[in-house]
């Protein structure tokens, strides 16, 4: 095991949860609806383009691309203003031990996050010098389900997927890591995620030991 793929949202932080508060205030905003709780799986761990489409798909609207440019943006600093208050307190429990276990075995890590802010909530929690690469979600051409992001973030710390740990919270992030060819550890509901490698209740259950372990029995 010589890398380790992380997402962001939900896997280092819950960040994923003020995804979706900005979403649902564009939407009251722009088109005085409400979006269910339910429509936040399908924009989890997917781009802001992709996570658009699927919410302007469930309210049935159509918008020129200028709109919907428009739309992005104004999503993305609604997210921003969220995450200002963000700190180290917000890493989520057992990431800050995996990580130093990880990095006392030689283990590089590199971040495969969807997410254009991926730097900017690094350094709010205060782990921009801990990771070795991050990849630019901009370069790849299709986002997760696709393993794009997972060959990048490989590739950033010169590995080949097959020698890396992906981890993930969400079904396309796991989708993605299997596509990748590298080893997937699903962290949430195994009724969603039974086609991770490994699998795990939440990040406080994440061991470095449980993993390398599994890692070898693959």
């Amino acid at each position: 095991m010589k890398g380790a793929l992380f997402d962001l949202d939900g896997v280092i932080a819950d960040t994923a949860v003020y995804h979706f508060q900005a979403w649902r205030k564009l939407v009251r905003d722009h088109f005085g609806r409400e979006l269910p709780d339910a429509l936040e799986e399908k924009t989890k761990g997917v781009s802001r383009v992709d996570s658009l489409k699927v919410i302007l798909d469930y309210l049935g609207v159509t918008v020129p691309q200028e709109q919907f440019d428009a739309l992005a943006t104004e999503k993305n600093e609604a997210y921003r203003a969220l995450l200002a208050g963000l700190t180290s307190a917000d890493i989520l429990p057992g990431i800050p031990e995996l990580i130093e276990q990880m990095k006392q075995h030689g283990v590089r890590l590199s971040l495969a996050s969807a997410s254009m802010n991926g730097p900017f909530i690094l350094e709010k929690l205060g782990l921009s010098d801990t990771f070795d690469a991050i990849a630019d979600p901009s370069k790849v051409a299709a986002g997760k389900p696709a393993p794009d992001i997972f060959l990048e973030a490989a590739s950033e710390i010169g590995f080949d997927p097959s020698d890396c740990v992906g981890l993930e919270d969400s079904v396309a992030g796991i989708t993605a890591i299997n596509a990748a060819g590298a080893f997937s550890v699903g962290v949430g509901d195994p009724d969603e995620l039974g086609h991770a490698k490994m699998l795990v209740p939440d990040t406080a259950a994440l061991r470095f030991d449980d993993i390398e372990n599994a890692w070898e029995r693959r």
